[in-house]
């Protein structure tokens, strides 16, 4: 049988818990931050946890954890 395979793009993105939850960092942190008000880009610096909902479509791309 062949091996599963990561799908990269969610594991760039993504990285598994202890408990087994998947983390994530938020987007527009990167570029055109002048703009963006102070207590905004703190805010985006917090990672995230992904919602319940989500949670077993990501562990299908990411067999591997």
């Amino acid at each position: 049988m062949p091996k599963i395979k990561t799908n990269r793009a969610a594991a760039k993105r993504f990285k598994k818990t202890g408990t087994g939850k998947f983390v994530f960092s938020k987007s527009n942190a990167s570029h055109m931050l002048t703009k963006k008000t102070t207590k905004r880009k703190r805010g985006l610096r917090q990672s995230r946890i992904v919602d319940k909902t989500n949670r077993k479509e990501i562990k299908l791309l990411l067999p591997n954890g």
